[in-house]
């Protein structure tokens, strides 16, 4: 009977770390995830390989150091900087919340395209549809474990949809595996896109915040918490590589990729009406599930500063999802805002990691725990790298606002 027991709740908690893993990889694959991995992939061919790799591991090193931070000092990413310095704390949530709220618009509209070019309904009626849906997941007493289940789930899907059709385009798998090791070039700008693509803004700390409200923390967890963070990446990682390989199979044939949504024109290309149709279910998932895991993940920032904020969490995160979806609806995706959040979302991660780093090393934070060098030293550079290219990235996008 006790080892019945101790199964269930071994089941029971790999389902919880499976959960965060998913919702951090799901929220780090919407609607620009798929944009983003297509353009790149025809602008660098085969030597795309080599940017995933490298972005795999910094990616690695940004979240193992600020799940574990998390996880050791059983706070939120935000108390954590108000302990290092003083506001610092409010301004990160300032930062996650707009960038979250703006990305989330985005990321409605994406999910009704999605059911755009699955039933043929207007892009706003496929938002409301779909905010509908993400809404019923809080709605539900249990919200947390619906979450996991409904990422965990709809993540699968979409990596399997995705694994087919890159089968369907025969992509030279060989010269893909000899360019990620030896690259014709070498795209810093890339690099640095797809990682503050995959673990920027409030995707940093979207699984942390999980595994905490989960009561998954403390010294003894970090063997669990490693495994999650670890398994997050991955996730994200065989999403990557199953759409690279799949616009390499149609790159290397010759056949020209659609500008206006390049996405949508590789599933077409290489499988045809059914390969759009996998393309409107792989954008919805891909869509839905951000938009879950940017308004979970930016209330989560806001709501250790008030006692009624944490009594209606979910609440507060309906309300967040029915604000984004109004905004796409109304005013549908208000550029400015979006290349400003867009901007300031690659600060965030350097500014977080930055402060959690510091925080690993203080008593009031982590108590005895000693942070090991060698998760400091690459957070470090994830930090300087992340820091430059995202304060290159800002003043560059800034007069384009009022240009």
């Amino acid at each position: 009977m006790k080892q019945n027991k101790k199964a269930k709740g071994a089941s029971s908690n790999w389902t919880l770390l499976l959960g965060a893993a998913f919702l951090m990889a799901t929220s780090s694959i919407g609607p620009g995830f798929l944009t983003q991995t297509t353009v790149f992939t025809q602008s660098l061919a085969a030597s795309f390989g080599f940017v995933i790799l490298v972005s795999i591991i910094l990616d690695i090193f940004a979240q193992t150091n600020v799940w574990r931070i998390i996880a050791v000092s059983e706070k939120r990413g935000q108390e954590i900087a108000n302990l290092v310095f003083p506001g610092l704390g409010y301004v990160i949530a300032f930062l996650v919340v707009l960038g979250g709220l703006a990305f989330n618009i985005g990321n409605i509209g994406g999910a009704g395209l999605g059911l755009q070019v699955l039933f043929g309904i207007t892009p706003q009626t496929g938002a409301i549809i779909s905010a509908v849906i993400a809404i019923l997941i809080f709605v539900i007493k249990e919200a947390g474990k619906a979450m996991d289940r409904f990422t965990l789930i709809a993540g699968f899907v979409m990596i399997l949809l995705t694994v087919y059709v890159a089968v369907t385009t025969g992509p030279p798998v060989g010269e893909a595996l000899s360019k990620t090791v030896m690259p014709d070039k070498i795209d810093i700008l890339a690099i640095v896109t797809l990682v503050g693509g995959t673990v920027g803004g409030y995707i940093t700390f979207a699984g942390g915040h999980r595994l905490l409200d989960a009561g998954v923390k403390g010294k003894d967890s970090i063997p669990e918490v490693t495994k999650s963070s670890v398994s997050g990446i991955f996730i994200t990682s065989i999403m990557r590589i199953a759409l690279f390989l799949a616009v390499l199979g149609v790159v290397s044939k010759g056949l020209q990729i659609n500008p206006d949504n390049p996405p949508a024109s590789v599933f077409q290309l290489a499988a045809g009406n059914v390969g759009y149709k996998i393309f409107g279910l792989v954008m919805w998932g891909a869509a839905v599930t951000s938009v879950i895991g940017a308004a979970y993940t930016s209330v989560s920032f806001f709501k250790t500063f008030s006692p009624k904020i944490e009594k209606n969490t979910n609440l507060i995160i309906i309300i967040f999802i029915i604000v984004s979806t109004l905004c796409f609806v109304t005013i549908g995706k208000p550029v400015n805002l979006l290349v400003l959040a867009g901007a300031l979302n690659g600060l965030i991660l350097p500014i977080a990691l930055g402060s959690l780093l510091i925080g690993a090393h203080k008593k009031n934070v982590v108590g005895d725990y000693r942070h090991p060098v060698w998760l400091t030293i690459p957070g470090i550079i994830v930090v300087v790298v992340m820091a430059a290219m995202g304060g290159y990235t800002l003043i560059n996008q800034i007069p384009k606002l009022w240009g």
